[in-house]
C-alpha cells in the first residue's frame, strides 16, 4: 500500500475515528459524559470520506463551529424523528442527508448569528457498524453495514471501481472480528489485524466464489490506482498501459500495445525515465529499443511508473523544410551577387 492508505487504515483499525468507535452507548439525557469521550481532533484522511455517510436514527455526530460554542465540540444523536435538536438553532432535520448537506444546511442557519461561519461535523457513533470504502471506488466513503453483505453485494453499494483503478482489492479487517476465511490472508506482526488481497478478474469471474467473503464491521477495503508504464516520443500510439496483475512489462511489449514505432524513429537511442524513490526526479537509462528489436539485446524491464521515451529523427519532409529556407537565400544571394557583376 501506499503511505497514506497505511495511515488511513491505521486510523480505523485502531480507534481513532471515534477514539474508539461505539454505537448505541449515548444515552440522550447524558450529552456532557458524551462530550467527555468524544476525540479532540478527527484525522484529516477521515474527512476525506465524511460527505459520503447518510445520517440516520441512532447516529451521534460532532459539531465544531467557531463563535458558536453553544454547539461547537459537543455530541448530538439523530432522534427518531431524524432530528438533531441543537442550542440556539432548535431542531434540524438530520436523517437521510449526508454529512456535507447537513453542513451546508448549519452553515446557512449559522449566518444570521455569525458573519462568516465554519462549520465541520463529524459522526463519532454510528447507528450501525460501518465498513471503509477508501481510494479508487465511484463513490469512497463510510457505509452502514446493514445484515451479512457480502464484498460484491458492497461494491455495488458504492457504485464499483474508477475506470483508472487498480485490479487488486485489499481487505483489512481487526482481530476481534476474526480473521480473514482466506488461505491468503496475512496477519500483521503486533496481531491487531489481517490482510488479504483479491484479484477483481477473479472476483468478477467468480472463479473463487469464496473471495466473495461475508464482510464484518469497521472492514476496510481499499483499491489503489492502477500502476501504469508509459510510453512516449516517436511511436504510433503514445500513452499509458496498465501493468494490471503484471509486476512489470518489457520494452517489446509496451512497443506492440503503442502500435509499433514511427517511421522516424531514433530506435537506437531511445531511454526510460525511471522515478527516484522519494522524489520527484527520474533517472535516464539508454535503452537500444533497435538492437532488442533486431533480437540482439536482450529485452528490458519496465517497472511501474516507468516512461519510455523514443526520440523522433528527421523525416524527408522535416528535412526538405529545414533546407529549403536555406536553399532559398542561398539562391536570392547569388542573383545580387551577379547582378552586381
Amino acid at each position: 500500500m501506499r503511505p497514506i492508505t497505511k495511515q488511513l487504515v491505521a486510523v480505523f483499525l485502531c480507534g481513532t475515528l471515534a477514539g474508539p468507535v461505539t454505537y448505541g452507548q449515548v444515552p440522550a439525557a447524558q450529552p456532557q459524559a458524551a462530550a467527555a469521550q468524544a476525540p479532540a481532533q478527527t484525522p484529516v484522511m477521515v474527512e476525506r470520506l465524511r460527505p459520503n455517510y447518510v445520517l440516520g436514527p441512532g447516529d451521534v455526530i460532532q459539531i465544531r463551529a467557531f463563535e458558536m460554542p453553544e454547539i461547537s465540540e459537543k455530541p448530538f444523536r439523530v432522534d427518531g424523528d431524524g432530528n438533531v435538536n441543537l442550542p440556539v438553532l432548535g431542531k434540524v432535520k438530520a436523517s437521510g442527508r449526508r454529512v456535507e448537506e447537513l453542513e451546508a444546511d448549519l452553515l446557512q442557519r449559522l449566518r444570521q448569528y455569525v458573519r462568516t461561519p465554519q462549520v465541520t461535523i463529524t459522526v463519532i457513533q454510528y447507528r450501525s457498524e460501518p465498513v471503509f470504502f477508501v481510494g479508487a471506488f465511484r463513490a469512497p466513503g463510510i457505509y452502514p453495514l446493514e445484515g451479512a453483505r457480502t464484498l460484491v453485494e458492497m461494491m455495488s453499494v458504492v457504485g464499483g471501481l474508477q475506470p483508472y483503478a487498480s485490479r487488486r482489492i485489499e481487505i483489512t479487517r481487526r482481530k476481534e472480528f476474526g480473521p480473514i476465511p482466506l488461505p491468503r490472508a496475512v496477519e500483521s506482526p503486533d496481531g491487531q489485524y489481517s490482510t488479504v488481497e483479491i484479484s477483481l478478474p477473479s472476483l468478477q469471474g467468480a472463479v473463487s466464489p469464496a473471495e466473495d467473503i461475508v464482510l464484518r464491521p469497521f472492514d476496510v477495503i481499499t483499491v489503489e490506482r492502477a500502476e501504469m508504464i508509459f510510453v512516449s516520443g516517436a511511436v504510433r500510439s503514445a500513452g499509458g498501459f496498465e501493468l494490471a496483475e503484471r509486476e512489470y512489462l518489457t520494452v517489446v511489449q509496451v512497443i506492440s500495445m503503442a502500435g509499433g514505432l514511427a517511421d522516424n524513429a531514433k530506435a537506437g537511442k531511445a531511454r526510460v525515465l525511471r522515478p527516484v524513490l522519494d522524489t520527484s526526479r527520474r533517472a535516464e537509462i539508454p535503452v537500444n529499443v533497435k538492437r532488442i528489436l533486431e533480437g540482439k539485446d536482450s529485452d528490458f524491464r519496465l517497472l511501474p511508473n516507468d516512461t519510455l521515451y523514443v526520440p523522433p529523427g528527421m523525416t524527408t519532409g522535416t528535412l526538405l523544410w529545414r533546407v529549403l529556407p536555406l536553399a532559398i537565400s542561398l539562391t536570392s544571394l547569388i542573383v545580387i551577387i551577379t547582378q552586381y557583376d
